[in-house]
């Protein structure tokens, strides 16, 4: 079955927002950038599994060896690295220029998540929705809350695999009478 067309596309400064995550800013200055950048990617995947948003982290080049790549972690999120020279504020920019011209902004929210300032007002100048890193945050963090309350609500839940299991406890009680050859 053909995946369904996502309901958004959201753009993520990696680095700004490890930057500003406090959880992230600790993993970084203890850990290192590598592990600050698995933690937000791991945070970010079912955060847009869940809304089923097209994800994108974009990190720039300077911070790593190599040139431009896309790496995809889920169908829902992808990581970008950019070019040499080029930064994640650019790579934004160009992405949302492109989209302001694609027939797909009828059908997609375009979203970037960014508490760079500047970069806010070039990105909704494109026409874009801005999200800043908090609030990114607190919508990750709600989001995990909504999955653990439904996790907690189907564990509840008894399996009705048989017939009796949907019976009110006095029903069964008759039943389990009549199976054994008890009067009522």
């Amino acid at each position: 079955m053909p995946r369904s067309s996502p309901q958004a596309v959201l753009l993520v400064d990696g680095y700004n927002v490890v930057g500003l995550w406090a959880d992230l800013r600790q993993v970084r200055d203890r850990d290192g950038l590598e592990f600050a950048r698995r933690q937000l990617i791991e945070a970010l995947a079912g955060y847009s599994a869940f809304h089923g948003f097209d994800a994108q982290i974009i990190f720039d080049s300077q911070y790593r060896d190599g040139g431009s790549s896309r790496e995809v972690i889920t169908p829902n999120l992808a990581v970008c690295y950019t070019d040499f020279g080029q930064t994640a504020d650019t790579y934004i920019e160009k992405t949302c220029a492109d989209f302001r011209y694609d027939m797909r902004k009828f059908q997609q929210r375009l979203i970037v998540a960014t508490s760079d300032r500047a970069q806010q007002l070039t990105v909704v100048g494109y026409g874009a929705e801005w999200m800043s890193a908090e609030r990114l945050q607190a919508e990750v963090e709600f989001t995990i809350r909504q999955v653990q309350q439904r996790r907690q609500k189907a564990a509840k839940k008894p399996t009705a695999r048989f017939l009796a299991h949907a019976l009110d406890p006095a029903a069964q009680q008759r039943l389990a009478n009549l199976r054994l050859g008890k009067e009522p």
